[in-house]
């Protein structure tokens, strides 16, 4: 077989699951509808209930911190791949009322100390305020349970010296629910197509992550640079998790990072912008974040990844297409033959899944523990060494 026969069998394959990615636009499989499926801002008021939990579930599970609207995707990505919502716990009840609208089979914990204690419960979920999911993750791995938290999974360095500590003595999973990737079915592809050749050998990556700050809806934390770590920490985390995936790089380094605040002077110490040059010892890396999705475009932000190989490329358009195709998760391949599109809205997140299995398996199959760690650390490095501009007015 040639080198170019797979991807156009995979590609032959997609083409038959058009009408259900047609059919998928409107709704995910998760029942949330996808002008609401990022938390860029607050849920709206009436969610429809996610799927029940399974009648013979694989695992049972936990949740402690509700202060981010990812905790839906990252509870019904669990529930998909086969777990059993029980418990959450939150301090805010306005918080707690929303996740239990959502997921009512989830019973209030009295105390944090509940869902820890409960023996039944195999896996902790966490989005609470940034600076609080890394101890939240200790605690958790210290009651013998596996965790997964909301990006940014750690917001310092010396918070990822221990939680590296705790995990080796543990043994015990901490993954990072790097949403961009697992939960965009694009990005998804774009893995399977990589892994298979269709571009040749991965040379750069380029990940933008533009979004909308819509102030008004936003939390007092969301503007304390301590409590989210940075801009770098907080969004760049997902470009850094897709930079060391698609290069296949197990080891990196950041050459230079510089952030900014440049529309948002009632907050001094907020940063709006941030970009990062890495290198892999698989491939190089550029990242830019912002805070600047201006209020005419119909989604979050203009999620972008672009991925060069040495027989072509793969461009993801993650949240819209603005040529005019509807919904999200776009696929752009071009190779040494043609340059062709995928639409990927129909086809499955296996991350949940996997997760689920790790966590019954002692397996790896969802991300190592090292990929997530040096994630991580390249982040909180980029953030640490990050050179603040100023522009004139």
């Amino acid at each position: 077989m040639s080198d170019h026969q797979l991807p156009r069998r995979i590609f032959i394959r997609d083409m038959a699951t058009s009408a259900a990615a047609i059919a998928a636009v409107a709704m995910r499989p998760d029942g949330v509808a996808m002008a609401a499926a990022h938390g860029s801002g607050p849920m709206p008021a009436q969610q429809p209930a996610v799927t029940p939990n399974p009648a013979s579930p694989r695992l049972r599970f936990g949740v402690i911190g509700v202060n981010h609207n990812h905790i839906y995707s990252m509870a019904a990505a669990v529930i998909r791949g086969g777990g059993a919502v029980v418990s959450v716990f939150a301090k805010e009840p306005d918080l707690l009322a929303a996740f239990q609208q959502r997921f009512p089979q989830a019973k209030a914990a009295r105390t944090e100390a509940e869902v820890l204690e409960d023996p039944s419960i195999a896996l902790v979920l966490s989005s609470a305020i940034p600076d609080e999911r890394g101890p939240i993750g200790i605690r958790v791995m210290q009651h013998g349970k596996d965790y997964m938290a909301d990006k940014p999974g750690i917001t310092t360095l010396e918070q990822l010296a221990e939680v590296r500590r705790v995990q080796a003595a543990t043994r015990r999973i901490y993954s990072i629910m790097y949403s961009e990737r697992f939960e965009n079915r694009a990005t998804v592809k774009a893995g399977e197509l990589v892994n298979a050749g269709a571009i040749g050998k991965v040379v750069q990556t380029i990940g933008l992550g533009p979004h909308r700050i819509t102030p008004q809806t936003r939390p007092a934390w969301f503007w304390d640079k301590p409590r989210y770590g940075g801009i770098l920490c907080d969004i760049g985390s997902h470009q850094a998790d897709q930079f060391l995936y698609f290069t296949k790089s197990t080891r990196g380094e950041v050459v230079a990072s510089q952030v900014a605040n440049v529309n948002n002077a009632a907050h001094p110490d907020f940063e709006d912008f941030g970009d990062v040059t890495l290198r892999g010892d698989g491939g190089t890396g550029y990242i830019r974040v912002d805070w600047f999705t201006p209020d005419g475009l119909s989604t979050w932000g203009d999620g972008r990844l672009t991925i060069l190989g040495t027989n072509g490329f793969i461009e993801i358009r993650k949240n819209v297409d603005i040529a005019g195709r509807p919904g999200e998760s776009h696929l752009f391949l071009v190779d040494q033959k043609q340059t062709r599109y995928i639409d990927c809205a129909g086809l499955p997140l296996p991350y949940g899944e996997q997760l689920v299995s790790d966590v019954l398996h002692r397996t790896e199959t969802a991300m190592t523990q090292a990929h997530c760690f040096l994630a991580t650390e390249l982040m909180l490095k980029a953030q640490k060494q990050a050179q603040r501009v100023t522009f004139k007015a």
